[in-house]
């Protein structure tokens, strides 16, 4: 299990077991999971955070 898959399903389960009901603990669940997703991604040098961050900075030149 990579790192990426591990993040997701340790964020779908707690977010699952926190609210434990409903459609929006199901969505919920999906979003901390990518959440976790990313950090992994991260985590695996995958993302390169000074690159977004140029990106979504205002340009200084």
């Amino acid at each position: 299990m990579s790192r990426r898959q591990y993040g997701f399903l340790v964020g779908f389960l707690i977010v699952w077991l926190w609210l434990s009901a409903g459609f929006f603990a199901a969505v919920a669940a999906v979003v901390a999971g990518l959440i976790g997703y990313g950090v992994g991604c991260v985590l695996e040098g995958d993302v390169d955070l000074r690159d977004l961050i140029d990106r979504f900075s205002a340009s200084r030149r």
